[in-house]
């Protein structure tokens, strides 16, 4: 079985590939191509990774390459995780929404809306180049926005799913907290992504005790602290919602904090410079501590799980486009897992081809939602509206053009006034010229 990883430079990388030694078992990778354009990085994650294979016993091969085509030529799956204009490009999408009273981030409002525009061409068009090389090859997305990303990808015909981190850190979190397993750990999570509530934690599957209101009663204060909420708020809501929803929950105290300390995207510039440093050093043959730090805690066993099951086959087991079928083991994921997909009815209130983030039944096929509880006006409210922005945030990424970077930024919740939208319109396109064909 072989696998590309687009991005494969990135300081995420190590966690990826220590997932695949661990997990070896449930996808058993001959051969990992790690790509990337910048060679120095590409050195540095690549050498680490092959002394992680060796340290775990992994007998799987990594080539490190710069070109795409040569790079995902025959892969069974392709993962992307790439930051179109680097740390940087983060800086600004954090800052300038800032200077018209708006949250600076680089996945949601006007920054995310910039990172979308960055990066939806780039990513159709490695989607492109895999299709002509690899037509039947999946292509799994980490790259945020994920939603629009994934969105964008599928209307293109891509055999596409999307993957976050949020729900799996939030299964591995409450299973701590209840001291079982996380397989026993089935999450009612619904919405968009980076949009999305636990309407209830259940164990043993999907139809399982909602032990959700025991959670809340033992453990609420540890919860609302993680997700830097008031307690009182989980409380009169009764479910969980992602840590990004305080962009939403507490708009203007979070403006208020971005404006008082040095931007995420800055901590995570310097760390990533130390981590890089740690990389290079030939004794270190593990994921190191300071990675945990970094974001994406637990992407890797998500990433293993979601390739494992897409290239299971269906239940009869098919193999993979290569032939290869992992050198005569089959892969095997679980058979539900939080995914981004399209809607095709599981939310009644959106269109078919909306790309929402449920739990799905996974298998070689692809990925089809569970279907999912009834959801109070409070919640399908919020998820309707932002499903327009990422229409319209759709619409300005594929064909350009400052009216639709505006209607995108109007349409937002987090913006919502014109005189905003039409100040973050001109600061979007300044910032971001030389990454906007048609600007």
């Amino acid at each position: 079985m072989k696998l590309a990883v687009v991005g494969g430079g990135s300081t995420y990388t190590p966690e990826l590939i220590d997932g695949f030694a661990r997990l070896r078992d449930t996808l058993p990778v001959s051969e990992l191509v790690l790509i990337d354009p910048a060679a120095d990085r590409l050195d540095l994650v690549g050498g680490l990774a092959r002394r992680i294979f060796a340290k775990q016993g992994h007998p799987g091969r990594i080539v490190t390459t710069s070109d795409l085509d040569a790079g995902v030529e025959g892969a069974d799956a392709v993962l992307l995780q790439l930051r179109v204009g680097g740390q940087a490009a983060r800086q600004q999408d954090e800052t300038w929404p800032l200077e018209c009273g708006c949250v600076g981030q680089e996945t949601t409002g006007a920054g995310g809306l910039a990172k979308a525009l960055r990066t939806v061409p780039v990513v159709l068009d490695i989607a492109e180049r895999v299709r002509r090389t690899n037509p039947d090859a999946w292509i799994i997305d980490f790259t945020n926005p994920v939603g629009i990303v994934t969105r964008a990808l599928l209307q293109a015909g891509h055999k596409a799913v999307g993957l976050c981190n949020v729900a799996i850190g939030l299964q591995r979190k409450f299973a701590a907290l209840l001291q079982v397993t996380p397989a026993e750990v089935h999450l009612d999570h619904v919405g968009l992504n980076h949009l999305t509530w636990e309407l209830g934690v259940r164990l043993g599957g999907p139809q399982g005790d909602n032990v959700l209101p025991k959670l809340l009663a033992e453990h609420g204060d540890t919860i609302a602290d993680d997700l830097r909420l008031p307690s009182q708020v989980l409380d009169r809501l009764g479910v969980v919602p992602s840590y990004y929803l305080r962009y939403f929950y507490a708009h203007d105290e979070v403006v208020r904090e971005m404006g008082t300390k040095p931007s995420r995207a800055a901590e995570v510039a310097a760390m990533e410079r130390e981590l890089l440093a740690m990389y290079g050093d030939p004794a270190l043959d593990e994921k190191p501590e300071l990675l945990a730090k970094r974001g994406g805690a637990f992407y890797s066993e998500a990433a293993v799980d979601l390739t494992a099951s897409l290239l299971g086959g269906e239940r009869g087991g098919s193999k993979g486009p290569s032939g290869k079928g992992g050198g005569g083991r089959r892969a095997g994921g679980s058979p539900v897992q939080v995914v981004n997909t399209y809607n095709n009815g599981t939310l009644p209130f959106l269109a078919d081809d909306a790309v929402i983030e449920v739990p799905a039944r996974v298998d070689g096929r692809g990925a089809v939602p569970l279907p999912v509880p009834e959801l109070d006006p409070l919640y399908a409210g919020l998820i309707a509206h932002v499903t327009a922005y990422e229409d319209l945030a759709l619409e300005a990424a594929l064909r350009g053009g400052r009216d639709r970077v505006f209607r995108a930024l109007l349409a937002h919740p987090l913006v919502g006034q014109y005189a905003y939208a039409d100040g973050l319109t001109d600061r979007l396109i300044e910032h971001n010229r030389e990454h906007l064909a048609w600007a």
